[in-house]
């Protein structure tokens, strides 16, 4: 059985702390979805053409249908799994909330989260003992 799989970027603090949080109810209840470590190019980034650093700017998921979804997109299918969250992917798809949520993603937390990875990895390649 195909499942819904989320590629996330494992070495972001925030986007693990709440990855790991849906991974946790996904075992806890059983649910079809897949979790995939972008560092670790698994089977799924490959399939999809993504680069690990693409796959970084965004939540990405790949539906059972092999169908990629990004963002708040993403977002919203990853929670239409979920008992729990089913009721807030309704809300966030609703027209107005959608446009604004998409926006606030897109435009803010979404880079805002990735220029901190870009940083936090510069920082941890120059901690790295020279040759």
């Amino acid at each position: 059985m195909q499942k819904l799989t989320v590629l996330y970027n494992d070495k972001c603090p925030v986007c693990s702390f709440e990855i790991e949080h849906y991974r946790g109810l996904s075992l806890k209840r059983d649910l079809p979805l897949e979790f995939e470590k972008i560092s670790e190019e698994g089977h799924v980034l490959m399939a999809t053409g993504l680069s690990a650093d693409t796959a970084k700017k965004r939540l990405h998921v790949r539906l059972p249908s092999g169908e990629v979804r990004i963002g708040v997109d993403a977002f919203l299918a990853l929670w239409r799994e979920m008992p729990g969250y089913r009721h807030l992917a309704r809300v966030v798809a609703l027209p107005g909330l959608y446009g604004f949520s998409v926006c606030v993603y897109d435009r803010i937390l979404a880079p805002i989260l990735y220029a901190w990875d870009q940083r936090r990895s510069r920082l941890d390649g120059d901690k790295q003992p020279s040759d």
